[in-house]
């Protein structure tokens, strides 16, 4: 969403279809946990790739982005993929290996939230890859549970389904390595500036100290000295021209 406007508006047509995809996630647990009404659970399923397709093109079309929505959007989607699995897991679908290492991904990046915070920065925005991520694991999941009844369409919707699955798991452990890049290079270039500033402050109070620049405080050899407050005195000790005192480097 380049160059669109982010505001602090709630209430917006896709900030609404977020909220009712987060809305569908128990829904969709307890259909396919209760019940096992798998074909409902599709559709609601269906329901959450849609809204969220809707959701971006309607943000950038009627220019509603807002900062309630890049949380709510990418919430949603990690919902969905961890209930998805969850009720794929409890089933049997799909060995407990595949949401540990998902599920690890997102516990990564949630760890290093604090982090970017503290230098300033809140969540990084959805990238390319994480979309396209997503949207394999969706497209996953309903075949993977189609893949459980016995026919020719449940053997090719599993073979298809862990293509995708696979695909996805990949391209979401790409997208958090970009994020954590991208990361990296903000603190960096956070801590580039704190040093630039704070290396101008001291250079700035130094010069206020020495008022006239780096010799200000020195005795002037070329002009009468003043010692004990008696004019034309010379210079005694280490105050004579040609000997500075130690560690008086005027910087």
């Amino acid at each position: 969403m380049a160059g669109a406007v982010v505001s602090d508006r709630i209430w917006t047509v896709p900030n609404l279809l977020s909220m009712l995809r987060l809305l569908g996630v128990p829904l969709f647990l307890w259909l396919v946990l209760g019940p096992e009404e798998d074909w409902w659970a599709l559709l609601v399923l269906a329901f959450a790739g849609l809204s969220d397709w809707l959701d971006g093109k309607i943000a950038r079309a009627w220019n509603q982005a807002s900062r309630l929505g890049q949380i709510l959007d990418p919430a949603a989607d990690r919902l969905y993929i961890f209930a998805a699995l969850l009720g794929l897991v409890v089933r049997g679908i799909v060995p407990w290996w595949l949401m540990a290492i998902l599920v690890l991904r997102d516990v990564l990046i949630l760890g290093a939230l604090p982090l970017l915070r503290y230098f300033g920065y809140g969540p990084l925005p959805v990238n390319f890859a994480g979309k396209a991520a997503t949207l394999c694991l969706l497209y996953s999941f309903p075949l993977l549970f189609v893949a459980e009844y016995a026919s020719i369409v449940a053997d090719v919707a599993r073979i298809i389904g862990w293509a995708f699955a696979l695909w996805g798991t990949a391209l979401y452990w790409w997208a958090g390595s970009l994020y954590a890049v991208q990361g990296l290079r903000l603190i960096d270039q956070t801590r580039r500036a704190e040093r630039a500033d704070s290396a101008g402050a001291d250079t700035g109070a130094r010069d206020s100290d020495d008022g006239r620049g780096p010799f200000a405080g020195r005795h002037d050899p070329t002009t009468t000295a003043s010692v004990d407050g008696k004019p034309g005195a010379a210079p005694r000790g280490s105050d004579r021209p040609g000997h500075e005192k130690q560690g008086d480097t005027g910087s």
